[in-house]
């Protein structure tokens, strides 16, 4: 499929190796790995992605996914959306990788494709689940998984937290549903160092995808519009965060906030500034 595809944001198939029963295919190289290795469990010592990253990330992972569905001929259904298979390159442009569950779009009168239920558990939505019927809103549900994860710091499942945070969806609930309480999605990690209205606006844009009706949930060339909305209000650190904690809460222009930084596996208060 790789061989008819061709976007800056999906991974460029080099050529393959047949030899005997080897069957090798060759991939551009991906200097900074995958998404998985840079948002969970990052290592003492290793800069956690900024809010700025974390933003192109989303942005060049929803236009990798719209030439899926809106340009490529016929259109494709990634299935397979998840942060081991964003691949990252220089700059940390992301590309999705990984097209083995990928499946050939409904076209013309047809609304959706009918096939084995397949993909990675927490990504999968709810709709496919249970009826085996795969559409373009498939992807837009595990988009919005990403999409958390991003904001979170989160596996979509982590057995090693306690068993009420173990997912992430269920953890979340309590803050996607009060915008007062969007600021406790932001991931520690992040030290309070973001635009509290684009904050606001990507949580929005994951919350619309995540809808368990999946006419409810938008198209993917309208989550891109969004999420440029959100990039053009990138973080900028000319001036320390005040030091108390602000409400997120709010409209118009950015608001940056600083918020009690939480390391994962402890608490603490950070003495370091944003960069």
């Amino acid at each position: 499929m790789l061989t008819v595809l061709n976007h800056r944001n999906l991974v460029s198939l080099v050529g393959f190796c047949a030899q005997g029963d080897e069957r090798l295919l060759v991939y551009e190289y991906m200097p900074f790995g995958s998404l998985e290795s840079h948002l969970f469990d990052v290592p003492l010592g290793k800069k956690p992605l900024d809010w700025n990253t974390r933003v192109r990330i989303a942005v060049g992972v929803a236009e990798g996914v719209s030439y899926l569905h809106n340009v490529a001929d016929p259109p494709v259904i990634y299935r397979d959306m998840k942060a081991a298979n964003i691949l990252l390159g220089e700059d940390f442009s992301p590309r999705l990788s990984d097209f083995g569950l990928a499946k050939v779009g409904p076209v013309g009168d047809r609304t959706h494709v009918s096939t084995r239920v397949m993909g990675t558990y927490g990504y999968c939505a709810p709709d496919y689940v249970v009826s085996g019927k795969l559409t373009m809103k498939s992807d837009i549900y595990s988009f919005g998984v990403l999409l958390l994860e991003l904001i979170t710091g989160r596996r979509i499942y982590d057995a090693s937290r306690p068993k009420p945070e173990q997912s992430l969806l269920t953890w979340s609930r309590p803050f996607l549903h009060d915008k007062r309480k969007f600021y406790r999605l932001a991931d520690p990690a992040l030290l309070g160092c973001y635009p509290s209205s684009a904050l606001n606006q990507l949580v929005v844009i994951s919350i619309m995808c995540l809808q368990d009706q999946p006419h409810v949930r938008p198209i993917i060339s309208d989550v891109v519009i969004g999420l440029n909305h959100v990039a053009s209000q990138p973080y900028t650190a000319e001036r320390p965060p005040p030091a108390s904690v602000s409400s997120p809460v709010g409209s118009g222009s950015p608001q940056l906030v600083r918020t009690p930084s939480r390391r994962r596996g402890g608490t603490g208060r950070r003495s370091a500034q944003c960069a």
